[in-house]
């Protein structure tokens, strides 16, 4: 119901670049992502709470996936049932 949509997904130089389409039920209309093997990057939100979303991807750089899967999941945005969070965490999880 809430789940994401994966518009690229490709591999440069030993990093994996991949590209979300959001649900539609929350602020942000993409999620760009870099993993260094099981390890993020970067993440860009386009769309959304500028700040915020800055900081959510300045917060997991460096982390491991599932631990960033495990920490975002489920979070939800004002009874929507999802949250720009909580879609990084099902994107995450199809990479």
């Amino acid at each position: 119901m809430f789940e994401v949509t994966k518009l690229s997904d490709s591999i440069e130089g030993g990093i994996r670049k991949a590209s979300f389409q959001t649900c539609g039920a929350v602020c942000s209309s993409q999620i760009d992502i870099e993993l260094e093997g099981d390890t993020l990057r970067s993440v860009h939100y386009t769309g959304g709470c500028h700040g915020n979303l800055q900081g959510i991807g300045a917060l997991v750089q460096g982390m491991k996936k599932e631990d960033v899967i495990e920490r975002l999941e489920g979070i939800n945005c004002k009874g929507r049932g999802t949250s720009c969070p909580d879609q990084l965490s099902k994107a995450l999880k199809l990479l």
